[in-house]
């Protein structure tokens, strides 16, 4: 079948009239999108069929500080935030991200210059994070509150983490300032009320961390961490809160959650720095392995920008790392909890994979090989059994599956940065992963009697880069590969000018962070070549809709609403995609 490619007008306005579709799906609860990853379980799946034939709708900008940002990046142009993905119910409410206040650019990218200025906490602070509300009204998205949240990206890492809302019947949940949340009603974004688990006073040290998440009984759980010495280094503290609808407010500390994980102040094994390439080092004069330096290993806590997942059981799933500088790499757990918040089990990500040197790394002389003689399989960064990593950097959030089990993607360095997909079993037991792009929450599609995964499956900088369906042994079904070459860019008049640089030969990576699958099983993502993608259930593309502008991405998730609308986002902007 050939792909239908899709150019359209830019509107300037954030009001675009158009006539709504008659929605197949009608309106069900189970079809609101209200979270990361759709629902609870996180599995990115819509029980609408998505529309087709993909027209302008509306676009509206979310970051206006893109450019600015993108022209910071080290990494060629993407943009280095986090979006969220935007809420919508079956009454036309839409909800999504705006950006304010002021944002300084360095000198020169990476300088630092005029301090605080660029990705510094200090200039992020400068900005303010805030929640539009927009409405369906006689085929027009029509804005009808906002609301500024006092929330601020923590400085414990220096990135700018992800600012997650989720949304009930009544309410929307908003992360504020402090570790609390800010409850607002959803019809006209009055504060219902501050949920604060620390007391009355907003605790300027504490950080509301990741995405909100509700379950189905309208229960709250979210991830604190607050700057906090122990033991004389500088550490912080971390917390699950959850909060029921009658307002009663739980919390469990990381620091004593999991039994045998390292303590602030054992010691942890970091990488191996140094110009003594291929790793790992040459062995010890008495021929006993070279290993790399350790360090405290800091608290347990919170992956940043994580959302926690809740299971149909109330099965509640997190995932943590050791605080310092290595622990990500090299020290994280899956963990679930029952609902009253007693552990169930923790898996740590150490010992799962032994696919390092000889496997996917080759032995050899150059820098990225491995040094010949070294053990087979091991991380050449730490010449150990290689460890899944829990990453600051990314939003991979832990997705309930059908059969009871849970996904996480994990990132890794040795098998150039892609990181692995691993599942765990209902008791935890790890039975299977998959090597492929990190920074992903797997969208799940249910069909006859089993279920099937989309993730991305990314080669970084050579290509090629695909969506890649895994059946439930995370085993391949299918591939679609990025074959577009071209730089493109939407300019003032509505042309679209494309060259061919020959620098992205096979083809751009996709720049997808969660995305959404319709109850047909077609899969919806962006590309950082600048297009929106629809590719059904056997891996035929169906649309090609080019939005603003090449490279300029962040990691972004996808939104389809129960009326089969698509909410994407390039450049800053959010762009909401149907039929006319």
């Amino acid at each position: 079948m050939s792909s239908r490619i899709v150019r359209f007008g830019v509107v300037a306005a954030m009001v675009l009239s158009v006539t709504s579709p008659v929605s197949a799906a009608g309106k069900r609860p189970d079809c609101d999108w209200t979270q990361w990853g759709q629902n609870a379980a996180h599995t990115g799946q819509s029980c609408a069929p998505g529309q087709r034939d993909l027209q302008l709708l509306a676009r509206l900008v979310v970051d206006p500080f893109a450019e600015q940002e993108a022209g910071e990046s080290q990494f060629g142009g993407y943009i280095p935030v986090h979006l969220p993905t935007p809420l919508a119910d079956g009454d036309g409410n839409v909800f999504v991200l705006r950006k304010g206040g002021a944002y300084v650019s360095c000198d020169s990218p990476g300088s630092g210059t005029p301090a605080p200025c660029g990705q510094d906490p200090g200039n992020l602070e400068r900005q303010t994070w805030s929640v539009q509300a927009l409405r369906w009204k006689q085929g027009e998205l029509v804005p009808t509150w906002s609301y500024t949240s006092d929330w601020k990206p923590s400085r414990i890492v220096g990135k700018e983490s992800l600012f997650q809302s989720a949304m009930s019947e009544d309410h929307l949940y908003v992360p504020g300032a402090g570790g609390t949340v800010l409850q607002l009603a959803k019809d006209s974004g009055r504060l219902v009320q501050r949920i604060n688990p620390f007391g009355r006073t907003v605790d300027p040290a504490a950080f509301t961390a990741g995405g909100l998440t509700l379950d189905d009984r309208g229960t709250l759980y979210y991830n604190v961490l607050r700057s906090e010495p122990a033991g004389g280094l500088d550490d912080v503290h971390s917390w699950l809160v959850r909060v029921t609808p009658d307002r009663t407010v739980g919390t469990v500390d990381y620091r004593t959650l999991i039994p045998g994980a390292p303590r602030a102040t054992d010691l942890c094994y970091e990488e191996f720095d140094g110009d003594d390439l291929p790793f790992p080092p040459a062995p010890q004069p008495d021929g006993t392995p070279t290993l790399p330096r350790q360090s405290p290993c800091l608290s347990q806590r919170a992956a940043i920008s994580v959302s926690p997942a809740v299971g149909p059981d109330g099965t509640i799933y997190t995932i943590t790392r050791a605080h310092n500088r290595s622990g990500g790499r090299n020290y994280g757990y899956v963990v679930a909890l029952r609902n009253d918040l007693t552990l169930k089990w923790a898996t740590s990500l150490r010992g799962i994979l032994n696919d390092g040197c000889g496997v996917l790394v080759p032995y050899g002389t150059e820098p990225f090989d491995c040094r010949p003689g070294s053990a087979l399989g091991v991380d050449p960064y730490t010449n150990l059994q290689p460890a899944g990593g829990v990453d600051d950097g990314s939003t991979a959030s832990p997705v309930v599956l059908p059969d009871g089990g849970v996904v996480y993607g994990t990132r890794n360095f040795y098998n150039g940065s892609r990181g692995h997909l691993l599942k765990f079993d209902r008791a935890g037991r790890p039975v299977a992963d998959f090597d492929y792009g990190w920074d992903i929450t797997p969208a799940v599609y249910r069909h006859d009697g089993t279920y099937s995964m989309y993730v991305k499956d990314l080669n970084y900088g050579e290509g090629p880069h695909n969506i890649t369906r895994l059946d439930a042994n995370l085993d391949k079904e299918w591939s679609h590969t990025s074959t577009e070459t071209r730089n493109c860019e939407r300019l003032p008049d509505d042309t679209v000018s494309c060259v061919d640089e020959g620098r992205h030969p096979n083809g751009f990576e996709w720049c997808i962070s969660a995305p959404a699958v319709d109850r047909d099983g077609t899969v919806y993502g962006l590309s950082s070549d600048g297009h929106f993608y629809v590719v059904d259930k056997r891996g035929r593309q169906l649309e090609k809709v080019f939005l603003s502008k090449t490279i300029a991405s962040a990691y972004t998730p996808v939104t389809l609403d129960p009326r089969g609308r698509i909410y994407a986002q390039n450049n800053g902007e959010l762009y909401v995609l149907g039929k006319q």
